[in-house]
């Protein structure tokens, strides 16, 4: 009996010692640790004004960047530009004519020669902030893929003029856009209205999609994690939805057929908002899931360099591995549910209803 339980200890002691390498540090270091971590997934989670690919500190203590910088255009008083160079990753004043900017917390802020910021009482800067028109990391971004997209839908539209048979990338591509057209657009919106909007759910559903794998490399490009990003999609949706609507899409919101004259004034209004919340629902929806995934999976990245085990390290590598290959997944799920939600609105906009037959 006792050989069974001194068994027994032995193994849960054997199980526990990699875990207790954790605690057994200094706890000033492990809050280093933790602080970095946390400083660097905010980081990974912001716009920026250089492209970085990637840094690392040399032994000097010196943090060297990899990356190029991006142009930087500001409304103060005229027409500022210069380059983020000037900023060097928010360490230097940026001299600009008479001006001087200073970057603090990712946005630029007005300032003197030493690079003055002065704070409220809850902590935000009360320094004149300049109309910002740069050409961010996002911005970026979303120009190279819309030009990748351009390019490689020009060219397989030009393999259609001499052939009906795909070539090259256009075998890969025509199966998604067929699966578009015949289980988005058509269930949704039907057959008679479906191709007039075909190109905008085109274009979206390979935009979100593209931009979403972009954000799982080691690039730090995150796109769709930006609320001002999902909000001009989802803003793009609604004015489509809005201004394509037929007769008796609004008379469904604002006049219900086959409902009682004082309940339509009750019930009105609520139809109203609900058109607003539908934009807003996909504006969140993409911009939720996207965050999430990545706080998550660059936390467990982060839980590696915290468990200083051979067990602890391991478990979160293969966590971290597991979820990699569910946000490729995710990437294009919420492409989908994008412009499925999109193509169901644009269904309802223009549905065609028999009131004689519903009286």
């Amino acid at each position: 009996m006792r050989s069974k339980l001194t068994t027994r200890l032995i193994t849960l002691l054997f199980f526990i010692l990699p875990f207790l390498s954790m605690a057994g540090g200094e706890k000033g270091a492990e809050t280093d640790i933790k602080s970095e971590i946390k400083a660097y997934i905010q980081h990974h989670l912001e716009d920026t004004y250089d492209f970085g690919l990637w840094s690392y500190t040399t032994d000097e203590g010196v943090h060297e960047y990899i990356g190029f910088p991006l142009p930087v255009i500001l409304w103060d008083n005229g027409l500022q530009v210069f380059s983020s160079s000037k900023f060097h990753h928010g360490e230097s004043v940026a001299h600009v004519g008479d001006a001087h900017y200073k970057l603090d917390h990712g946005k630029i802020y007005k300032t003197d020669a030493e690079g003055t910021i002065t704070y409220d009482e809850t902590h935000h800067a009360t320094n004149v902030k300049p109309l910002d028109l740069s050409i961010t990391k996002n911005v970026f971004t979303i120009m190279i893929v819309s030009l990748l997209l351009f390019f490689v839908f020009s060219r397989m539209a030009k393999t259609y003029k001499s052939s009906s048979i795909p070539s090259g990338i256009g075998r890969i591509l025509e199966p998604i856009v067929l699966y578009v057209r015949d289980d988005i657009a058509i269930p949704n919106i039907g057959k008679k209205h479906y191709k007039r909007y075909m190109s905008y759910l085109l274009t979206v559903f390979f935009f979100v999609w593209t931009i979403n794998l972009l954000g799982l490399t080691p690039l730090g490009i995150n796109v769709t994690n930006n609320i001002a990003v999902t909000f001009c999609l989802a803003m793009l949706t609604y004015l489509i939805t809005t201004f394509t609507a037929k007769k008796d899409y609004w008379m469904h919101i604002f006049w219900m057929p086959g409902v009682p004259k004082l309940m339509r004034l009750v019930l009105a209004p609520i139809e109203l908002l609900g058109t607003f919340i539908k934009p807003f629902s996909l504006m969140i929806r993409l911009y939720a899931n996207i965050t999430a995934g990545h706080i998550v999976l660059m936390s467990l990245i982060g839980l590696m360099f915290i468990f200083k085990s051979w067990l602890g390290s391991s478990l979160s590598f293969v966590l971290a591995f597991g979820l990699g290959i569910l946000e490729l997944l995710v990437a294009a799920l919420q492409a989908y549910i994008f412009t499925m939600l999109s193509a169901l609105y644009f269904g309802s906009a223009v549905e065609e209803h028999d009131h004689d037959h519903a009286h």
